[in-house]
C-alpha cells in the first residue's frame, strides 16, 4: 500500500508479482498461502532435509516452544554469518496451526531409525538428512517426524514433503510474535503481551 495510490492499482501490483513467481504444483493450488509457499520455490540455500535447487519442504513443530526455537535458530546464523549486520530489531512472524493427515509417513524417533540419531540431530552437517531426504521423496512418503535439535527440550518437529498431506486447506489458530536476535541470544515475545521466550547462541548453536 505505500507504493500505490490507489486499491486499483495495489491489486494490479499484486497480479505482476503473481505472474513473476513459480507457478504452485497441482496439489499446492488449494492451499492458503502460509502452507502452500514452500512448494513454490527450490531455493539455492538447503535446510535439514533439503538440498540446494531441490524441491520445497514445509517445516512444522509439534509444540510452539520448538517452533520458535527453530526459527529463532536462523535468525541467529543470519547474524552470524554476516559479521557486519547490526541486531535485528524485533520483526513480526505468524505463528498457526495446521493438519497433517497421511499413511505415507516415517517417524525418525521411533526403531529402527531412531538407532541413526546421530545423523538425524546432527548440529551442522546436512549431509546424512538431505540424502534421507531425498531417498523418502523418491520413495513417495509424504511426511517425516524428526527430534529438533534446536529446542533446549528436544520435542518433534515434522518435515512436509507433500502439499497433499495437509488435511485443511488453510491454518487456523494465528497469531503474531516479535522475534529480536543479537549474536548471544534471540528473545521472542507475543503480540499484545503476555508469553515469551528467550534461547541463547549455546542452546541454539
Amino acid at each position: 500500500m505505500r507504493l500505490v495510490d490507489s486499491l486499483e492499482e495495489q491489486a494490479s501490483l499484486e497480479h505482476l508479482l503473481e505472474e513473476s513467481k513459480p507457478p504452485l504444483p497441482p496439489a499446492a493450488r488449494r492451499l492458503h498461502y502460509l502452507l502452500a509457499t514452500p512448494f513454490r520455490y527450490r531455493p539455492h540455500f538447503s535446510s535439514r532435509f533439503r538440498a540446494p535447487l531441490e524441491a520445497g519442504v514445509w517445516y512444522g513443530a509439534e509444540v510452539l516452544r520448538t517452533a520458535l526455537a527453530e526459527k529463532s535458530y536462523w535468525r541467529l546464523r543470519f547474524l552470524l554469518d554476516s559479521p557486519a549486520t547490526p541486531d535485528l530489531k524485533p520483526v513480526p512472524h505468524t505463528a498457526f496451526r495446521a493438519a497433517v493427515r497421511t499413511a505415507a509417513a516415517v517417524d525418525l524417533t521411533l526403531e529402527p531409525l531412531v538407532r541413526d540419531a546421530s545423523v538425524w540431530t546432527h548440529r551442522v552437517s546436512y549431509q546424512g538428512t538431505q540424502a534421507f531426504g531425498a531417498t523418502a521423496r523418491a520413495a513417495h512418503i509424504q511426511l517425516f517426524r524428526y527430534e529438533s535439535v534446536r529446542d533446549p527440550e528436544h520435542a518433534a518437529c515434522a518435515a512436509v514433503l507433500d502439499p497433499a498431506a495437509f488435511g485443511r486447506g488453510k491454518p487456523h489458530s494465528q497469531h503474531t510474535w516479535f522475534i529480536a536476535a543479537s549474536r548471544a541470544r534471540v528473545r521472542c515475545a507475543k503480540d499484545e503481551g503476555g508469553a515469551s521466550w528467550e534461547f541463547t547462541r549455546e542452546q541454539l548453536v
